[in-house]
């Protein structure tokens, strides 16, 4: 079995073809694999803006509900319970979303590395802010009983399947249309759309919670759920006007030359029979979702528990928000030069360090502190999320690349984002008191998981796209394959 490069691997150059490269793009003797053209920047612009808009309404809509949860949700879809076990059911539903967005990125990633990019992000944007529209629409318990809970779940899962796919499709759409030295910074343009998402969310809500407590569980809830019809709207006008992904293009006509239209394998099965690269890309995300997850969604729970008001937290969030439209784009860029598993690493080990003193900061009762404690985690959070996404993209090849980046980064929302508050929310209740430390200890826990995939993960920076690594797993590749890309030996 050939040697799999090592931790510490200098990163590899985009290769041209030629007698040195015979499989290389540009090669004569390769003619389905022509060599890549310089990206046109207006047109790097576009998909940029496309992908940016993207992710603000998957951000805002899916954030959005998760607050809303910790604040409403409880009471009026699940009365009958009393307030701990209600927010506990409210975020059960939280996680009935993350559960679907595994799914999403199976379904989606299929069709998305079968037929192509474009298509199924006009689909998974659709999806995504009707489902939104919808819950701004739904009666509660009070008015049609337990349907209300049903359709809630219901709508949430709708909106878990539709990011599944979005996230995986956005990012590549950019990744597959930038050059090799800046897919970090375009990347990190597009993954602003989280704190843009995360703010848009944060002020929503402060705005409506100035209303009088009557008003706002009566309608004013329902405000920011209908607003992500205009942001829907706008997005589709853009999305609807780019081109489709120049490197699938490419292994389309490829494949088309190898074996006439005779469709590939299903993707999902080709990216489990090298499950290691998988599961690494999976364990290298959930530290971040994690500490979004209690920095972001659980942090209303907690601080209020604590003894600070909504408007407070609120700030906190609105200060993270801020604070990851520079972090993000900074790191991302900064993964450009430094590679992707430097600036993942040190975000890990941030919160390693950082877990305990962040609580001690925000158990003081100064809402000067907490919000210093909320922008720590923040920061060392963005230095393990904005790498990500180049990273998962370059350790899978373009034919399975939806999938397998799709699949990774899901499975992390999963477990680190969707089970953990609601890990989180049950110790509360058990403890029976307020103790921050299982909760420092369990970002520590995630910390330290992401850390080590890191760590077992080869440098990916300015790999070839256009050239299927093992881990793509093409057709033609033998049952005894190598151990692909991403993976140290």
């Amino acid at each position: 079995m050939p040697a799999a490069p090592s931790a510490s691997s200098p990163p590899s150059p985009e290769r041209p073809g030629g007698p040195g490269n015979p499989e290389g793009p540009g090669n004569p003797r390769n003619p389905g694999n022509p060599p890549p053209t310089a990206p046109d920047p207006a047109l790097l612009r576009k998909v940029a803006l496309s992908s940016l808009l993207g992710t603000v309404i998957e951000y805002y809509d899916f954030l959005l509900y998760g607050t809303m949860t910790a604040l409403v949700f409880g009471r009026l879809f699940f009365p009958e319970s009393n307030p701990t076990v209600g927010t506990i059911a409210a975020f059960g539903t939280l996680a009935a979303g993350y559960v679907a967005r595994p799914v999403g990125g199976a379904v989606f990633g299929h069709f998305g590395d079968r037929l192509g990019r474009k298509t199924v992000l006009i689909v998974t944007m659709v999806l995504m802010g009707a489902a939104s529209c919808l819950i701004g629409l739904l009666p509660t318990y009070a008015t049609i009983g337990v349907a209300a809970p049903v359709l809630l779940i219901l709508f949430r899962i709708v909106q878990g399947i539709a990011i599944g796919g979005e996230w995986g499709g956005a990012t590549l759409m950019v990744v597959e249309h930038a050059d090799a030295r800046r897919r970090g910074l375009w990347n990190g343009v597009m993954q602003m759309g989280s704190p843009i998402g995360f703010l848009l969310s944060s002020l929503a809500v402060t705005a409506i919670t100035l209303l009088p407590q009557d008003r706002f569980e009566a309608w004013g809830w329902r405000i920011p759920f209908l607003f992500s019809g205009l942001l829907l709207g706008v997005g589709l006008y853009v999305r609807v006007s780019i081109t489709e992904s120049p490197l699938f293009q490419q292994a389309a006509r490829a494949r088309e030359e190898r074996t006439g239209a005779e469709p590939p394998r299903i993707p999902l099965a080709q990216v489990l029979r090298a499950p290691r690269v998988l599961v690494l890309a999976c364990a290298v995300g959930i530290g971040p979702f994690a500490l979004t997850a209690l920095i972001g969604t659980f942090m209303l729970t907690y601080a209020k528990a604590v003894g600070y008001e909504t408007s407070d937290v609120m700030t906190g969030l609105t200060a993270t928000s801020l604070t990851g439209l520079v972090a993000i784009p900074g790191f991302s860029a900064l993964s450009d030069r430094l590679g992707r598993r430097a600036v993942s690493l040190g975000g890990a080990a941030g919160i390693v360090l950082l877990a305990f003193p962040i609580y001690a900061l925000i158990n003081t009762g100064s809402v000067t502190l907490l919000i210093l404690g909320m922008v720590l985690g923040q920061v060392v959070q963005n230095a393990m999320y904005a790498p990500l996404g180049p990273l998962l993209s370059e350790m899978f090849g373009t034919r399975v690349r939806y999938t397998g980046a799709s699949m990774g980064y899901q499975l992390a929302a999963l477990i680190g984002g969707g089970f953990v508050p609601l890990y989180a929310s049950s110790r509360l209740s058990a403890s029976g008191d307020i103790s921050s430390t299982p909760l420092a200890t369990l970002a520590m826990v995630c910390g330290l998981i992401t850390a080590l995939a890191v760590w077992r993960t080869a440098e990916t920076r300015g790999r070839d796209l256009s050239e299927e690594p093992a881990g793509a797993l093409p057709e033609d590749l033998p049952e005894d394959l190598p151990e692909g890309p991403g993976v140290t030996a």
